[in-house]
């Protein structure tokens, strides 16, 4: 059980998964989850959105954002690193 202190300083967010279909967005309440994180956290989320957007938003942006930038790297490395043929030489 939570201690008085302790229950003030959770912080509980609401996150809504939004599903593009048809170029319509979706939102799906039945899929939602709450996620506790510190308020420093919160607020680096915050400041890394635009106004208007939600932390579902501005999560899938910055997990987008890592992807492509795992991806570069892993291509980056392979350019530098492995011998291509090109296709016209095959």
């Amino acid at each position: 059980m939570m201690d008085n202190q302790a229950r003030s300083n959770r912080i509980v967010t609401t996150v809504a998964y939004k599903h593009h279909i048809d170029h319509r967005t979706h939102v799906m309440p039945s899929t939602t989850t709450t996620i506790s994180l510190r308020k420093k956290t919160k607020e680096l989320l915050r400041r890394s959105g635009s106004k208007g957007q939600t932390y579902d938003e501005i999560i899938r942006e910055l997990i987008e954002k890592a992807s492509i930038k795992e991806h570069d790297a892993r291509w980056n490395r392979i350019l530098k690193e492995e011998a291509f043929i090109p296709l016209d030489e095959l």
